[in-house]
């Protein structure tokens, strides 16, 4: 297909034996015919379109749902762990089975898997928004966040599958960027809908955006999928996982009302042997969801314990300072809406520098000192009590944060693909994406718990405010812990060395001749295995893996990001004696 032809039609699918798109396509590194889509062209803009309506739809949820917690909780007379569970039952189903999520686009097609996701995502935005009682919010939450995880990591596989490799960091930069947009301005939009049709509308805003999406979709978007998928899904491993996310959440959110009783220590045991049983079965699966061999690098784990302690402090102090912004300082949900822009917009404004400075620095003074500006940001915001004044009281702190999430969320996902070989980056992110919101699902699970805050607290503001002020430390302190842990596990040149190599494969000096694909690398150097040079050569011409979203707002989680693979160096054979390629003798002149 040439620049400014058309996309290929929906029945036209890369990676399966079908003629390819005319004009001619270059097989990818993942199994997949690359797409020769442009940016600059027709079909390029509606793929684009497509793509961001349906991350906008997950990331607008993400972030106006908590701005209607207070009016959520009057209107349907319900206590502080309703509330818990309308944010937590998304996050739950959809930390569980995003991973999962990804391998059904690329068996079965990843525009079809985009496309279910968005209809289940708005049939249950459309239950949430007519929910008559907590039990059926809570329900069609959890829908909800299936949806979420069959859209979300969707819309950026069709971006990789269809566009040239040329174009494709554009795609993908345009696609954060205006996904950023959607972020910050969610609280806002929020605001505006709770406070004038109602709370109920946060959820319909959804539908629109699929009835504009799917057709979209369906007509400009070509299929795509791995022809390399094989094998049995996780489905075993997923459902254990959620369900042991699930049981020991339910036990923390029981805990203040029912103390230590059976109700609370039984879903916490369950929860805990379920989680034990999710890790044998995935050692023991061919084809596990999480392969325990990722963890292996010990910069992957490092940064990922980093993730859990920065995303849990996040997810919490999120979800506790809208309510103390309308509770206690008494702001409508628009203007709690609108104090929260400074952070989304100085992560959209300031997150491409950060991450150009992480590769100058290193990875570990920006993992190092973005928690502990986060910890400040955190302590300050104890100053917005009744009759706050936003510029004196608020505003500080949210620059802080804003400050201290700029600084170390770009270095974090440049972090984790690197921490990887370059095959392997995609799923790395995802698992680190999985991991954050596991990490929220238990924050906002344990926060109120560990703070003092009973059922009713957020119904009366001298009580919701003293509970507020004990909480804010205890974020800071697991921020604190987070940038420990970075400072004393993080690498400051793991972002400039080569990639991990995986355990068990062969080293650089070992068997016949290496093709090094997506990482760089060359063949064995001069005189092979034994060459002056050899491994040593080749591993200072490799660069890790790094993040093609330049732009994002990871308030909630890191962005999913699949790498900036570097092209493909030529592979050299190598000849019989273990050396050089064989020389061809040119013919004897005539």
């Amino acid at each position: 297909m040439g620049d400014s032809g058309p996309g290929p039609g929906p029945g036209r699918e890369y990676g399966t034996p079908q003629q390819a798109p005319s004009g001619g396509a270059e097989r990818g590194a993942e199994g997949d015919v690359a797409g020769s889509l442009r940016v600059s062209t027709a079909a390029g803009r509606w793929i684009l379109l497509t793509t961001v309506l349906g991350s906008a739809m997950a990331l607008l949820d993400s972030t106006v749902v908590n701005v209607a917690l207070p009016h959520i909780g009057l209107d349907l007379n319900a206590d502080l762990a309703v509330l818990q569970w309308t944010v937590n039952a998304y996050m739950l189903t959809l930390a569980g089975l995003i991973l999962l999520g990804g391998a059904l686009g690329d068996r079965f097609g990843r525009r079809r898997v985009f496309v279910i996701g968005v209809v289940w995502f708005a049939v249950a935005s459309l239950l949430c928004g007519l929910a008559p009682n907590a039990g059926v919010l809570i329900a069609s939450r959890a829908l909800q966040g299936i949806g979420g995880a069959l859209l979300t990591p969707g819309s950026l596989a069709l971006i990789q599958a269809t566009f040239h490799p040329d174009d494709r960091g554009r795609a993908v930069g345009l696609w954060s960027g205006f996904g950023g947009v959607g972020a910050a301005i969610g609280p806002f939009v929020g605001g505006w809908l709770v406070d004038g049709p109602g709370w109920r509308w946060v959820f319909f805003l959804n539908v629109p955006l699929a009835a504009v999406c799917v057709p979209v979709a369906l007509r400009h978007v070509p299929e795509s999928r791995d022809p390399r998928a094989h094998g049995r899904f996780d489905v075993l491993g997923a459902a254990l996982g959620a369900l042991a996310l699930a049981s020991v959440t339910y036990a923390l959110i029981a805990a203040p009302g029912a103390g230590l009783s059976s109700a609370v220590i039984i879903p916490a045991v369950v929860g805990l042997l379920l989680g034990i049983a999710f890790v044998y079965v995935e050692r023991d699966r061919r084809d596990p969801m999480l392969p325990p061999d990722i963890f292996a690098s010990r910069q992957f784990t490092a940064v990922n314990a980093v993730t859990l302690c920065v995303y849990a402090a996040f997810s919490g102090f999120f979800f506790l300072s809208v309510l103390q912004l309308q509770v206690v300082v008494g702001y409508s949900a628009l203007a709690a809406g609108t104090a929260l822009l400074p952070t989304t917009v100085l992560m959209l404004l300031l997150s491409a520098r950060s991450g150009e400075l992480g590769r100058r620095i290193g990875p570990r003074i920006p993992l190092t000192v973005g928690p502990l500006l986060c910890a400040a940001g955190m302590l300050l915001m104890t100053r917005a009590g009744v009759g706050a004044v936003y510029w004196r009281d608020v505003l500080p702190a949210l620059l802080v944060l804003g400050l201290g999430m700029v600084t170390l969320v770009a270095p974090l996902t440049a972090t984790v693909l690197a921490s990887v070989e370059v095959e392997r980056a995609g799923l790395a992110s995802g698992i680190n994406n999985a991991a954050a919101r596991a990490a929220g699902l238990v924050a906002v699970a344990a926060l109120p718990l560990l703070a003092g805050m009973g059922p009713e607290a957020y119904r009366s503001a001298d009580r919701f405010a003293a509970t507020f002020g004990r909480a804010m430390p205890i974020c800071a302190g697991v921020l604190v812990l987070g940038a420990v842990v970075a400072w004393c596990t993080v690498r400051a040149d793991v972002l400039a060395g080569p990639p991990a190599v995986p355990s068990g494969a062969p080293s650089a000096e070992e068997g016949g001749a290496v093709e090094a694909g997506e990482a760089g690398a060359g063949a064995e150097g001069e005189g092979g295995a034994g060459g002056e040079g050899g491994a040593e050569a080749r591993a200072g011409e490799r660069r890790p893996c790094r993040p093609e979203c330049a732009y994002h707002c990871g308030v909630g989680a890191p962005p999913l990001d699949p790498g900036d693979r570097p092209p493909r160096a030529p592979a050299r054979r190598r000849g019989q004696d273990g050396g050089d390629p064989p020389h061809r003798p040119r013919p004897p002149r005539r």
